[in-house]
């Protein structure tokens, strides 16, 4: 773990931030690695250095040492508690399952398609999960309402600080990063004209999402569907 005498848990935090970045440009390398595994430089490259590993080996290692961080924080606190510094342990673990946190979130972010704005734009991310959810619109042919009130649909919901995406899941075929779905733009809401009721009807598995004076609205059901895949295991 980067850190150096003298220095905070606060100023060593930025440098994790790099994690987020390699892991996002993971799809891209495991892709180039494809293409040049077959590659005699690379192969000459191993045999020179006496490597029992191929590069997309050593590529991997980073992803695999951001989750044990917190594997190694965890054993840590497990035989220090109620001791100096267990205190410290438990922030350093708080952190980097932020952080861990943070870099799955963005994974999932990098892999919406169709949206024509900038994601960055939409503040941060702060919630994200698959749900199975109602709509009711004032507008719109009746069948099509009743039809849509009692069907639900499949959507994976990305919660910024500015609007609400929904998201059709669409699972990859292919290996590694390749195969870890994908998510088709369908629509969002501005944060500014949506209101939320906790409870329907007293089923403590729904909730309401509500547009415009309740134009449009969105019941959502939680604990249907599988929570969203973790692209990072430690």
């Amino acid at each position: 773990m980067p850190c150096w005498a003298g220095e905070t848990l606060s100023d060593v935090l930025p440098d994790f931030q790099i994690y987020e970045k390699y892991c996002q440009n993971k799809p891209r390398s495991e892709s180039l690695w494809r293409q040049c595994s077959d590659c005699p430089f690379f192969q000459e490259c191993q045999r020179k250095l006496d490597h029992k590993l191929s590069l997309d080996s050593y590529l991997l290692k980073p992803v695999q040492r951001i989750t044990k961080y917190q594997l190694l924080l965890k054993e840590m606190l497990k035989y220090s508690k109620n001791c100096e510094g267990a205190e410290d342990l438990q922030e350093a673990l708080s952190s980097i399952l932020g952080i861990l946190k943070a870099v799955n979130d963005s994974m999932h972010l990098i892999a919406i398609t169709g949206y024509d704005g900038n994601l960055g734009d939409l503040g941060k991310l702060l919630m994200q999960g698959s749900f199975s959810i109602w709509t009711d619109h004032k507008r719109g042919h009746t069948k099509v309402k009743e039809l849509a009130r009692f069907k639900p649909m499949q959507r994976h919901l990305f919660l910024h600080e500015k609007a609400v995406l929904f998201c059709k899941k669409r699972e990859e075929n292919g290996e590694g990063y390749e195969k870890a779905p994908s998510y088709s733009y369908k629509q969002s809401l501005n944060m500014a004209a949506v209101g939320i009721t906790e409870n329907v009807k007293g089923d403590a598995k729904k909730f309401e999402i509500w547009y415009n004076a309740r134009e449009e609205v969105y019941i959502v059901q939680v604990g249907c569907t599988p929570s969203p895949a973790s692209y990072l295991s430690p």
